[in-house]
């Protein structure tokens, strides 16, 4: 959904005209584009007073050349950027298609086949995404988009030039939104982030787009993370072998989390109903098994897990979901 233009917003920016506003966050404002070509883009303009702080511009030219990297399997697909413009931008793909919190809250929870196709679609974005070296640090059901039924992970790549930038690391300017967030985000001064809390996040979505929920849901935002930080997940609704994965990726501690790559592995040999679902969708398969060979970086430095997921072969967490 779009909004009219606002008296104080940019009308042209280079090279692209401003048409209308999708959204805005703590770091910007996303509107919607026309670009070479009568191209519709999105543009994620961001706040001028980030642009005058000598550290930020930095990091955010750090990070948009790092998002420059990530392939656009089940990712939108970024095409420009200008970290020395006045006003700093970045120009992704736009994806003309409801988030899976649209289509949850319409339509009810996600059934068989298209819960499996979203969660291999949002782990191999993130796949790619921690393959060129990028944390998302915002995965959450509104930065998941449909393209065609595709699955695409919007938001990432700069979340982080906030974050970490010292003039905006309190706690009531934290990237993510509570109910996605791992345990180590809530400390993050004494146990460094790294791209396991994305996993979190991907079993919070994923149980979410099964059961129209989140694993940890309180009354408040303090309660939420009090769960998140004691106790087991609420999983039940979910099918197996899905929910064993999910309760894996929701472990209190980093290392016990699969990576990006190991969980696409984990999805991708599932049972028979699942790769039948999948057999029909040939365009995620492709984007699946090529996110596997792409990425130059580590995703982490967990065990691999030569194992796959059955009903007979709970995960840890998965018993208190049964």
């Amino acid at each position: 959904m779009t909004t009219p233009l606002r008296p104080g917003d940019p009308r042209q920016l280079g090279g692209y005209t401003m048409l209308s506003r999708l959204g805005a966050g703590g770091m910007g404002t996303v509107f919607l584009a026309r670009g070479r070509g009568d191209r519709l883009v999105a543009v994620k303009v961001i706040r001028p007073e980030y642009a005058y702080e000598d550290e930020f511009r930095a990091r955010f030219r750090s990070e948009v050349n790092r998002a420059r990297e990530v392939p656009p399997f089940c990712t939108a697909e970024v095409l420009d950027a200008d970290p020395e413009h006045a006003t700093p931008y970045l120009v992704v793909e736009y994806v003309d298609g409801p988030s899976l919190a649209e289509v949850v809250q319409d339509q009810g929870p996600l059934t068989a086949g298209n819960l499996h196709s979203v969660a291999i679609g949002v782990a191999t974005a993130l796949t790619a995404i921690h393959g060129a070296g990028v944390i998302h640090r915002d995965l959450k059901p509104r930065n998941v988009l449909f393209s065609l039924g595709t699955p695409k992970v919007i938001d990432f790549g700069i979340a982080r030039a906030l974050e970490v930038t010292s003039q905006h690391t309190r706690t009531d300017q934290m990237v993510g939104t509570v109910a996605y967030m791992a345990p180590e985000r809530f400390d993050a001064a004494s146990r460094a982030v790294g791209t396991a809390a994305d996993i979190f996040a991907w079993g919070a979505v994923v149980a979410y787009a099964g059961t129209g929920r989140t694993p940890f849901a309180a009354d408040s935002a303090a309660a939420t993370a009090a769960r998140i930080l004691t106790q087991q997940p609420e999983l039940s609704g979910l099918p197996r072998p899905l929910l064993d994965l999910v309760a894996l990726s929701l472990a209190k501690e980093p290392e016990d989390r699969p990576t990006a790559h190991e969980l696409l592995d984990l999805l991708l040999a599932a049972g028979p109903q699942e790769a039948l679902a999948l057999a029909q969708r040939p365009d995620l398969r492709h984007a699946a098994e090529a996110a596997q060979h792409s990425g130059r970086h580590s995703t982490g430095g967990q065990r691999r897990r030569s194992r796959t997921l059955t009903d007979n072969t709970p995960a840890p967490g998965a018993a208190a979901s049964a």
